[in-house]
């Protein structure tokens, strides 16, 4: 009985990894081969839970680093990156809580917001690009502009 269980586990991680964009399951279909040779040796259960959950981990541990690395990656660098750091001028007060701002950087307009809450950015002074959220630049004060 359970050889067929663990059979079916294997089936059934690997099914699921199929279906699944990205590895989510794999390392639990890796981990019921030990329980599956322990359950034909005819292994007591609790040692092909052990094995299984232990090879499972182990599994994981050592390979998920690099699955996330060169399987799941989906950062695609983009130009507007190249914005990060870079000095802008304030076209339209920067006010998160009135929703407001504008800023002009490399020649393009973008919407902006603040880094703090608080902080109010007035017309034609200068901000520093901290990072992009969607299409949203997330500025600061620039320290030039002090």
């Amino acid at each position: 009985m359970g050889a067929a269980f663990w059979t079916c586990a294997i089936i059934l991680f690997l099914v699921i990894e199929a279906i699944v964009p990205g590895l989510v399951s794999i390392w639990f279909a890796v981990g019921s081969i030990p329980a599956l040779i322990s359950a034909l040796f005819r292994g007591p259960v609790w040692l092909q839970v052990v094995l299984f959950l232990v090879t499972s981990v182990v599994a994981l541990a050592l390979t998920r680093p690099l699955a996330k690395k060169y399987v799941n990656s989906r950062v695609q660098p983009t130009n507007a990156d190249m914005l990060i750091g870079r000095d802008c001028v304030v076209k339209e007060t920067v006010d998160n809580l009135q929703g407001t701002g504008a800023v002009s950087v490399a020649g393009k307009v973008w919407t902006a917001r603040a880094e703090n809450e608080n902080e109010i950015l007035p017309v034609s002074s200068v901000a520093q690009v901290l990072r992009i959220d969607g299409v949203k630049l997330i500025v600061k004060a620039s320290p030039n502009n002090k």
